[in-house]
């Protein structure tokens, strides 16, 4: 656990550019700006804005740039490889945590100010964050983590295979969703589909995307001893 502990802290130690303040950098740019088109333009219509997207799209920079730049320091420092991406993994969840309960407050507060007073929808997406505030910080904990170790993934797998790797890895995700639509459609399955997701609660699809996380979390655990720098 000390170990751990040890990894999550070497992440931390440049305040400037670490996990903690890059995702609300890059959002409170987003969102300024998002504001100002906003305010410039009175009078127009309620349009959701997703900035917490910029959040999402930075975590998965995060675990890209986890184990592409910052691994090979890490190991130098004495930490093994398995410490390193536990406890890497471990504060991601946590910041996940914070930031998603933040993200929420913020839609609490969104939703009080009537966007901000300028129409502007930036922590609300329709369906997914849009119901009482646990649920959104749950699913925001969620879509977070899943963000960070699906960028962690593509780390994993650069530094086991390079480039030839990351693009077989692109291209095989990419097989798999045509595979799908191949079967979907050969059986004539698409009614089921829409069915499944039409009835498939907020809390549902966060249970979808959790164990969608927890499956790339064992893979990782299973792949980071075999990486090399």
């Amino acid at each position: 656990m000390t170990a751990w502990i040890n990894a999550a802290r070497y992440h931390l130690v440049r305040p400037a550019a670490n996990l903690a303040t890059l995702p609300w950098i890059a959002l409170a740019c987003v969102f300024a700006v998002e504001w100002i088109i906003l305010f410039s333009s009175p009078g127009a219509a309620p349009m959701p804005r997703p900035g917490c997207a910029v959040v999402c799209i930075v975590f998965v920079i995060m675990g890209v740039r986890s184990l592409t730049r910052e691994l090979p320091l890490g190991l130098a420092l004495g930490l093994s490889r398995r410490s390193y991406h536990l406890g890497t993994v471990l504060l991601a969840a946590l910041l996940a945590a914070i930031d998603g309960l933040s993200l929420a407050g913020l839609q609490a507060i969104e939703r009080a100010t009537g966007g901000w007073g300028v129409n502007l929808y930036a922590f609300r997406v329709p369906y997914l964050l849009d119901g009482p505030w646990y649920l959104s910080w749950l699913t925001s904990f969620v879509v977070l983590t899943l963000a960070f170790v699906y960028g962690l993934s593509f780390g994993l797998v650069y530094r086991r295979w390079r480039l030839l790797g990351v693009l077989t890895f692109i291209g095989a995700q990419m097989a798999v969703l045509l595979i799908a639509e191949v079967i979907v459609v050969g059986t004539r399955a698409w009614p089921g589909v829409h069915d499944f997701f039409a009835t498939l609660t907020p809390a549902g699809f966060t249970g979808v995307l959790a164990a969608l996380a927890v499956l790339l979390l064992v893979s990782a655990f299973t792949t980071v001893r075999r990486v090399t720098v």
